[in-house]
């Protein structure tokens, strides 16, 4: 996000696209960091959350991305 003073003192807000740092397909190895409210284990890059199902904190998993969304991916364990 973007604030910008216009005229009167007021500041307009210019929203910024966010591209996520995975994609889909994508193979990466994660540290499971917690858990996610429905279970899932939970790791991050660069704040962006990957949830895992069958994974548990302080695991180090290889994963392979599923579904990107615009605030989290899912990833299944391959090892």
């Amino acid at each position: 996000m973007v604030h910008r003073r216009v005229k009167g003192g007021k500041f307009k807000i210019k929203h910024v696209e966010k591209l996520p740092p995975v994609e889909l397909g994508e193979e990466l190895d994660v540290n499971i960091n917690g858990l996610c409210p429905n279970g899932d284990g939970m790791s991050t890059i660069r704040g962006y959350v990957i949830q895992v199902p069958k994974a548990k904190p302080r695991d180090r998993v290889t994963v392979k991305i599923n579904q990107v969304g615009e605030k989290a991916a899912t990833g299944e364990i391959i090892k």
